[in-house]
Order: structure tokens, then C-alpha cells, then sequence
């Protein structure tokens, strides 16, 4: 006789499930997934410096993280990219990568990978490479050891180096990640550049991208990456070629130095024609676009059976959702954010010191997403001491019930009265 467990096997081979395809036809095949929301940097640019975490308790653990990056693997994606925060402080994320890498043995998934600052991989290089990671990305700005710790606000770049030796000596292939700051790394640009390529590594430059309140100004640090790419034109031969890792980055050879550099540029440039990827957070919270803040609750789905029909139904109807294009902007000083939540986590820490009405105004305009906000105990506080939103649209008893979903008419006028400023 046959088992329950052969005949489920059989049906899933012989009947997999449609792959995720939105409303524009574009193929959703790369998947970026954070771990954890905690990092051991708090670079300029991506967190305000003294930030308050989710509690544990909240997040997704590593066996529903692999669960979820299986149902994803089931819909056709092809790569997978592990973030955080800093994936690899998450305990035992190694166990992960250990499980989910049945999926390349498989032949299901071309490319498990992650992105990384660099400071853990000294120690963890060799288990990487032995989990079938070919390549990761490690995110440096500057070679200078003092800025380095400026702009980190207490990384130790001594760290990161001896990781990309290590990641090397294991045989990973490294790409370097550096965002191009005005009046911080721009002179450092080339240098970064010919010492990456002298040791056989890419590098990709990325513009800064309006997520999250950090303290800083990002109109002061925006620096298009046209303006760097002339600059670069005026000593080295730029030239354009099809090189493609499967995500946003376009790339050119410099002759001079015989690497590739990429240009990911989402103000300057953007990419959203041929998006083949979405995020989902450490809380399980999918974004289907890093410049929206429309965001699907996957967790609740994923925790409520243990079969995957309804994750996969959220999946097909976040997909369908999946907007044409970011809204990404940074034009003139004292504007907030395009989108409140921060790079780091794509969905999570909440800046240290916000008021209840803080909080609850960022709930409203998309920093937090609905389900998710009312299980953290701060949220619930914040929702008890303030009598009403501070756009005076939800009275408390309605905030307190938490009955409406996030697309009813409650929202309206909080949706349309997006404030212009912080």
C-alpha cells in the first residue's frame, strides 16, 4: 500500500504550483529574506544609532524561515539571498543555511547566497562554503580604519578584512557593496575600486536610498552615481557589458583594471522595468516592493496550519499587488523619508525615544505593518496612553478592537493625508 506521505510526494512533483508571476508579467525569482533585525554595526546611512529591536519572541524561527523559503523554492525562485540586520549574529543560522541548501542539491535553486558586513566571517567562511554558498556580498564603504568607524559608528574594519580573507581562502567568491556617500567615501571611490579588483573581487556602488529616519540628512549624503560614473570615466575606459547576477545592478569592465563594477541606482536609474524580486522580513512581513510600503503578513498564514495552502494563497495575492514601480525621492532637506521603515530590517526597529503618537502615526503611514505592530507590547502601550491618532482619525476604541484590516475604509483618511515632513 501505498503511503500518505509517497502520495503527496508524487502529486507536488507532478503537479507543482503555478510560479509567481504578477500583474505587469514579470517572474518573481529571486528572494530576499532578513534573519534577524539586530546587527553589530549601526552604519550612518541604514539605522539611527540607538535603536529598539523586536522582541525575540516575534520573530520567525529558523524552522519557519526554511519553510518559507521552501514554499518560495516551490514557486519557482531561483535565488535566495539571506540579510538582516547582520545575518550571521542570528543563533544557529547556520542551520539553515545547512537545511535550506537541500534545495541546490535538488537542482530546485540555482543560487543560495547572503549579504554580510563582513565582521562574522572569519569564523564562519568555511561553513558557508561546505553549505554550498558560492558567492555573498560584504557591504565596505571605506579602507580607511577611522572612518571606517565613523561611518559604522563602532565597527572594526580590521574584522571585515580578515572575514574577506577568510571568505577568499574558502573559496567564496566575494562582491563588495559600497554605498557612495556626498562628502564621506567619494574621493575613496577609485581606490576602493582598484584594491577590490586587485583581489579578484567585484564591487557594486549603490546609491543611498531614503528608508528610515537615522539622524542623518540624506539629501546631504545622496551622491548620484552618474556624476561618479564621469568622474571615473575622466582616469579609466568604462565599458558596458551584459553581465547579470539577478539583481538590480548594471555593470561595466574597466579596461584599466580588467574587474566589473556595478551601479545599482534606484533615484538616478531605476530598475523596476525588469523586478524579479521581493523581501520578506524577519517578522515573516513580504514586501513586494523595497519603495512601497504595501506589505503582505505571512506569518500569521504560516503559523495557522501546518499545511502550505494558505501561505500559498497570501503568496498569489501579494504577488498580484506587486506595484509597477518604487517611489523613491530625495529632493530638498527636512523631508521625511520615501519609506519609514529601515534598510536594515525592511520592516522593524523602531528608533529609540519615539512617543506613544510617534509610533502610532508611523503604524498608520506604513512603517509597521498592521498584524505585526499589535503584537508588540510597546504598540500596545502606545495605543492605551493616546487617545486618539495624531492625525485624529482613529478614535482609540476602534485602535484597541484591531478588527479592520489595513485596506478598509478606516484608513482612508490617514492613507491621504501622508505627511511631507517628520
Amino acid at each position: 500500500m501505498i503511503s500518505q506521505e509517497a502520495v503527496i510526494d508524487r502529486v507536488q512533483r507532478e503537479f507543482p504550483r503555478a510560479p509567481l508571476v504578477d500583474n505587469f508579467g514579470r517572474a518573481v525569482t529571486y528572494l530576499r529574506v532578513s534573519v534577524t533585525d539586530r546587527c553589530d554595526f549601526r552604519c550612518v546611512y541604514c539605522m539611527a544609532e540607538h535603536m529598539t529591536f523586536l522582541p525575540k519572541p516575534e520573530l520567525l524561527t529558523l524552522e519557519e524561515l526554511d519553510r518559507l523559503c521552501s514554499a518560495f523554492v516551490a514557486r519557482g525562485v531561483k535565488k535566495l539571498r539571506l540579510t538582516g540586520g547582520e545575518p550571521l549574529v542570528r543563533r544557529d543560522v547556520m542551520t539553515l543555511f545547512r537545511s535550506l541548501s537541500r534545495h541546490l542539491d535538488s537542482g530546485a535553486l540555482e543560487e543560495l547566497t547572503l549579504t554580510t558586513n563582513g565582521s562574522q566571517l572569519a569564523r564562519f567562511a568555511g561553513d558557508l562554503a561546505a553549505c554550498g554558498v558560492k558567492r555573498i556580498n560584504v557591504s565596505l564603504d571605506t579602507l580607511d580604519a577611522d572612518r571606517f568607524r565613523a561611518l559604522t559608528r563602532w565597527g572594526d574594519l580590521s574584522k571585515v578584512l580578515a572575514g574577506i580573507d577568510a571568505a577568499q581562502q574558502a573559496g567564496l567568491q566575494v562582491k563588495l557593496n559600497a554605498v557612495a556617500l556626498r562628502g564621506e567615501n567619494e574621493h575613496e571611490i577609485p581606490g576602493l575600486i582598484e584594491w577590490a579588483h586587485g583581489r579578484g573581487m567585484d564591487v557594486s556602488l549603490i546609491e543611498v536610498m531614503p528608508l528610515g529616519e537615522t539622524g542623518s540628512e540624506r539629501v546631504d549624503q545622496y551622491l548620484p552615481l552618474d556624476l561618479v560614473q564621469s568622474r571615473l570615466k575622466e582616469h579609466w575606459t568604462l565599458e558596458d557589458i551584459p553581465y547579470r547576477t539577478g539583481g538590480p545592478a548594471r555593470y561595466v569592465r574597466i579596461a584599466e583594471t580588467g574587474g566589473r563594477l556595478g551601479f545599482i541606482t534606484p533615484l538616478t536609474h531605476n530598475f523596476c522595468e525588469g523586478c524579479n524580486r521581493v523581501r520578506v522580513t524577519c517578522t515573516g512581513t513580504l514586501y513586494m516592493c523595497l519603495g512601497q510600503d504595501d506589505a503582505a503578513d505571512l506569518r500569521a498564514p504560516l503559523r495557522a496550519s501546518e499545511s502550505d495552502d494558505k501561505l500559498h494563497a497570501a503568496l498569489d495575492d501579494a504577488i498580484f499587488r506587486k506595484p509597477k514601480g518604487h517611489d523613491f525621492v530625495i529632493d530638498r532637506p527636512g523631508r521625511a523619508p520615501s519609506v519609514r521603515r529601515h534598510m536594515s530590517v525592511t520592516g522593524g526597529p523602531i528608533p529609540h525615544g519615539w512617543t506613544a503618537p510617534t509610533r502610532l502615526a508611523a503604524l498608520q503611514h506604513g512603517a509597521l505593518v498592521w498584524n505585526e505592530s499589535f503584537h508588540s507590547p510597546s504598540l500596545r502601550r502606545a495605543a492605551r496612553e493616546t487617545p486618539q491618532c495624531s492625525f485624529r482619525c482613529w478614535p482609540l476604541p476602534w485602535l484597541r478592537s484591531a478588527l479592520a484590516p489595513p485596506n478598509s475604509s478606516s484608513w482612508a483618511c490617514c492613507r491621504k493625508s501622508l505627511p511631507t515632513s517628520g
